[in-house]
This record gives C-alpha cells, structure tokens and sequence, in this order.
C-alpha cells in the first residue's frame, strides 16, 4: 500500500480556511485533518470539514454529464456523454449570443473560495463572450461598504491577536458554528481573564458561553452603537490625542449621538437602559486603562434595510477609545483587503467586447420573471449556474423557483449533488471537489495565502470547474491564450509577486509548504494611516457625502418592523432570522447524511410568551408564512428567542423537508442601504399551527 500525505485547503465560505492534510492511501482519500502546525488552524477542524472525504465519495455524487428528461424541478434526467453535453451547450449560447449575448448570465457564489476554480477561467470566459456581469451581494457587501467608508479597506484585526485583549465584542456572529478558530482564540481570551460579551437578537451557542448576552431587536444595532458613542463622549471614555490625530469628523459625531441618550436608544432596540449604560463603559472604561478592546463583527447584522449603516456606525468605535493602538485590540470584519489579489489578471476583465450591464443575484427572483425592456435590456434566455445553490439560498424563493422552472430558459448547472438549484437544470455537469483540484486561496478571517494541491484524481467524468469553461471557450471558438492556461499556471498569477504584502508570492514554493502569512503589521492603524480618502479614521465621510448617504453615523430602520411598519406588523407581528445551523454551511453538507441527522429537521426557535399566546407547545409543527409564502417546521419553545422573535436555522435543501420549501420562502428581494445586499434578516412572519 503507498501512502501519502498531501496539503490542501478547505474551500467553504468560512472565514477559517482551513490549512488541511489528507492521507491518501493507494490513491484513496481515507482521512482528513487539520494541519496542527498552521498558526490558525492548530489540527482542529469543525465537524462539517471533518467529513469532507465522506462527502466526495458520496454515493449520491455526480460523476457524469446528464441531460434533463422530466418537467423542471422533478430532478428527472438521463446520462449523456461530455461531447453531447457540450455540443448541447455550445449550440444554446451560440444561438442566443448571435442576438444578444447579455441575454446569458452566470450564477456563482462561494460553493468554492478558491482564486481559480471560482472565478478565473469562468470569468474570462464569461467576459469574451460579452455575458452579462453578476453583481456577487448576497453575503456582504452592505457591511464591506459601510467598514470601507469608515475604515478604507476590509483590514482589522489579526485574529492570532485576539487572545490578547481583555474586552472583546461579538456582535451579530455565531463563531462557534461558523468561526471556530476565532471561538478558539476568545476562549484563550477568556482563561487569561478577558470578558466576553455577546450581542445579538438571538441566545445562539456562542452568547451562551459569553459572560454577558444583550439581544437587541433585529436591525437595531446601529442605535445601539449611537447610545454607546452618547455615553463614551458623556463620560469622557475617549482617547483624546488618538482622536485629534487619526480621526476626521470627531465635532460633528459628538453632535450628532447627542440626542442618542440611553433611554432612547433602549427603546429603538428593545432592550433596558442600563444595558446601554454598562457596554459602552465596560468598552470605554477597560480602553482608557491601556487595556487592548477588541471587536468581532459578523455578516448576520448587515443582513437588514440598514446594515451598512449598522457596520459602519460599529466601524468607528475603535477610534474613539484608541483601541487601535494595540495588536490585540481595534476590529475584524474582513480581513479580504490584506491580500494583494490580482483580479485583473486572473479574471481578464479586458476581454469584454462592450459594456454589459449588471445583474444582482440578490434580485434573481425577480429578475428573472422580467421580459425584454429598455431599462432592464434583454430577457435572460441562459443561466450557467456554478459554486452555488440559489434555488435554496436565494431570498423569496417563490419567485426564484418560477424564475428556474421556466421552458424558455436554458440552465446549466455544475454541481457535485443534485441540488434544489440542479433538479431545475437542463443540462447537469458534474465537478470536482477540492480534494480533486489544484487552486489558491486568499482568506477573510485571518492572514495567510493558501494552497490546495490535488490528493486524488477526479472520480467518474467529474472535472474542475476551469477545465469545463476551457472545454467551452474552445468550441466557442475563443482562441485567446489566457484560455489554455493550467491551473498551475493561474494561480501563479493569483497575487501580486511584487506586492511586499506577498513576500515575493511564489506558487511552487506555495504548494510545497501549504500556506504563507502576509507581511502586514500587528497593529495596522496604530499610528492612523487608514486606507481612506483623508488617512484617517472618518467619523464624518466626504466620499458618503458624495454617494448620497448621511455622512455621519445614523440610524435606518427595517424595512419590516413592528415599529418601522405598524401596519405590516399587525398581520405579521413577529420578526424572524434565519442563520447557518450548525451542521450545515449555507446549503453546503445538507445532503450529508450523518450532519443532517444531527441537524434533525427544520425548526423554528419560539419565545414562550410567543407560543402560549398561539397554542402552540414544544415539539408541534407550525406554519412560518407572510405576504410572500410560507413553510413548515417543528416549533422549539425556548427563551434562547427573544419576545417577538423566532429563529429558523438555515438553510435547509427543499428535498429534505416536510413541505418542499425552506426559510427562504418568506424573505424578501428588498436591498440594504448601501452595498446592494440582501435583507435575509429583516422579515416580519406570524406562525400558526400546521
């Protein structure tokens, strides 16, 4: 039996990313496990990533070309050979791109983060053909938007500093199912004597081991941080010379978070005053004593009409106390920024033979029910669909699942399983996974390039997603050069070599250990030098000024709130999120057998004054359904939802519920503030009983 032992990455939307190692025995992945000396990952991995050898050689996994033989949605398909598929393929676009090749749009999220089997090859191939763009908003950019008026760029803290501090915040995340490594840190943190203060609607997993949990009502965290920067200014918990140095703007906020007293800013958020009180002196007060604070925001709380806001008012607490002086101190969103990506040269954006307009897959639903129109342009006539699943994760699904069923559209879909999204397709191309790939990864939870290297050879026909957009390029006819590049070669180009970020980035010498940390310093705004427009810190922002926002930190209420929308609100008088279950990574191992059986089945999270007034008692099925749809789950009675709130953890594949739908079915197409983001968490429900 040969052995061997082969350095790969784990390539989910996480921002972990994980340094792996894979055991190969005979040409068999038999195991997989955390490389124990990578800084962040230290050998421990979550318990979805744990499986991955379990999921490639899944017995339901896709391993040749189908063609669809039933109506849309059945899932009704019989095999085909590569040639036929791709000669079915060819003859659609070509036919629809000889009248109007913006009628094709890509479909591609983060199924794989990965710098070449995401977007390289399907890029330029996209581009060539002169498709229409997609705008990729689905997961965070209100919050990116809001960070980078304030902060320049998605920079913060090291998370290898994170054990350090002595105060740290999470706000709207849920790091024990979807951040570990940081979990980890905290943890540390927390042995060493830090204080660890939760703050989201809902008690998840990780408020419960916090010293302190404050649930604000959904879309309400932008108050709250208001009522913070009230009292720090009030009680003089500031650091003065960091403000007068490094921040622009500092007047005019203490104008503006005046008239956010506590009082008032409890009742915006639906919590008591002296909540209010005690974190922002609990913040300010440990600052002031030299001690590092530190900030872990996530992607949930940017997920509302006024999440840019929201990530952009917490943006500037940092600045106000000084917390940036300190490694261990300041905030992460992102770290996405530190890498001196290359996109130009991995996605040739040049290739474009024209200006294409744009389309948001957050509007997908919508968009494509549309028919031809002046503003619009041309109906969508083909959708390639890769590295995601938006017949489940999309927002209103209704529409979605009209859009996908379609006779008229043509939908392809590259996929590992017969997905939600898959059984909609007319043409299915089975990819590989990354245990069977070559690609590079940036990260956005912490600072290392990596690398994935192919432990195994594709199983059955199954082929990497650059391979089946070069088998495309080429009978398209595209003879550029850049399409008959390897996959080595690409992600040679995935950083700028010259970049002193990158330490001469070189992908052999990459491949070989597994993973490279950036230069970049602790401390990166320890002596200002913010990426903005003025250098510093902007508590007031010129650039926002410009765009059409308040240039100050503000306050946006939900689109769908009791007290937003009191109308809306009687019909539907409960607020609902909908985050990752624990076993689950988007739609990512639903189909898992093992982590869906752990999972159970969909529930809903209900108060107890919620239920009692509805009859309905633990353990009973309940219609979740508002003015777009509805769905069925089994109701958990439980004070870990605050009064007025139910929570469904998400998200479920439709095949695998009760009623063929999900949490998706009730939320809205409506946009944030800024960022052009989905408002997944800013849904008004009422439940009944099944």
């Amino acid at each position: 039996m040969t052995t061997s032992i082969v350095r790969a990455t784990c390539p989910h939307d996480c921002p972990d990313t994980c340094a792996l190692l894979i055991t190969v025995e005979d040409g068999i992945a038999t195991q997989v496990k955390g490389d124990p000396d990578h800084p962040t990952t230290a050998g421990v991995l979550c318990t979805k990533v744990s499986r991955y050898a379990e999921r490639t050689y899944h017995k339901e996994r896709l391993l040749h070309p189908m063609k669809r033989i039933g109506k849309k949605g059945e899932g009704r398909f019989e095999r085909i050979s590569w040639d036929e598929a791709l000669d079915i393929i060819t003859m659609r676009l070509k036919e629809i791109a000889s009248r109007n090749p913006q009628a094709i749009l890509p479909y591609s999220y983060a199924g794989t983060m990965g710098l070449v089997q995401g977007e390289s090859i399907a890029a330029r191939f996209f581009h060539k053909l002169g498709a229409s763009l997609l705008d990729r908003t689905i997961c965070a950019t209100a919050g990116g938007q809001g960070y980078k008026y304030t902060i320049g760029a998605r920079i913060g803290t090291d998370v290898e500093q994170f054990q350090n501090a002595k105060l740290i915040l999470i706000w709207g995340g849920n790091p024990i199912a979807s951040n570990l490594h940081f979990w980890m840190r905290a943890q540390e943190a927390k042995r060493r004597g830090a204080k660890l203060i939760a703050i989201d609607p809902y008690r998840s997993l990780t408020a419960e081991k916090c010293h302190q949990h404050i649930a604000p009502l959904p879309g309400t965290d932008a108050a709250l941080v208001l009522g913070m920067m009230h009292v720090l200014i009030r009680d003089d918990l500031l650091d003065d010379d960091y403000i007068a140095q490094y921040t622009i703007g500092f007047e005019q906020l203490k104008a503006r978070v005046a008239e956010w007293t506590p009082q008032r800013t409890a009742e915006v958020c639906g919590i008591h005053a002296d909540e209010v009180e005690q974190l922002a002196r609990e913040y300010g007060t440990t600052a002031k004593q030299g001690d590092p604070v530190a900030i872990r925001i996530n992607y949930g709380l940017q997920r509302v009409h006024g999440g840019g806001t929201a990530v952009r008012n917490i943006a500037c607490l940092p600045a106000l106390v000084g917390a940036w002086r300190h490694a261990a101190g300041g905030i992460q969103l992102s770290s996405s920024d530190s890498f001196p990506k290359n996109n130009r040269a991995l996605q040739r954006p040049d290739l474009m033979p024209h200006p294409c307009r744009t389309i948001n897959m957050s509007t997908i639903g919508d968009d494509l029910l549309r028919d031809s129109s002046p503003d619009f342009g041309p109906k969508i006539e083909a959708l390639i669909v890769y590295n995601s699943n938006p017949v489940a994760v999309a927002p209103e699904s209704p529409k979605v699942a009209r859009g996908f069923a379609r006779e008229d559209l043509f939908t392809v879909v590259l996929e590992h399983f017969q997905t939600d999204t898959a059984d909609h397709a007319d043409i299915v191309l089975p990819a590989t996974t990354q245990l069977e790939h070559v690609d590079i990864h940036s990260t956005y939870g912490h600072l290392y390039m990596m690398a994935n290297n192919a432990a195994i050879a594709p199983l059955g026909e199954a082929k990497p997603n650059t391979e089946i957009f070069r088998l495309l390029a080429m009978r398209m006819g595209f003879d550029d050069p850049c399409f008959k590049e390897s996959d080595d070669a690409i992600a040679a180009q995935a950083f700028n070599s010259s970049d002193v970020r990158a330490i001469h980035f070189d992908w052999d010498s990459l491949k070989r250990k597994g993973w490279q940390k950036l230069n970049v310093p602790d401390a990166p705004f320890a002596q200002g030098s913010f990426p903005t427009p003025s250098g510093k810190c902007e508590f007031y922002s010129e650039q926002m000024k410009t765009d059409g926002f308040d240039p100050l930190p503000t306050y946006i209420a939900p689109h769908e709130s009791v007290a937003s929308n009191p109308e809306l609100g009687k019909t539907y008088p409960l607020a609902m999120i909908s985050p990752p279950a624990r076993n689950f990574l988007n739609s990512t191992f639903v189909n898992v057998k093992s982590l869906r059986d752990t999972e159970g089945e969909p529930h809903l999270d209900m108060h107890p004054a919620d239920a009692a007034q509805r009859g309905i008692g633990d353990g009973d099925p309940v219609r979740i359904f508002n003015q777009r749809g509805s769905f069925v789950a089994k109701a958990r009675v439980t004070d870990r939802a605050r009064q007025g709130l139910v929570v469904g953890l998400s998200i479920w594949w439709k095949k695998f519920t009760v009623d063929g739908r999900n949490a998706n079915e009730v939320t809205s197409q409506r946009l944030t503030d800024m960022g052009n983001g989905p408002t997944f968490y800013d849904v008004l429900v009422q439940v009944e009983k099944a």
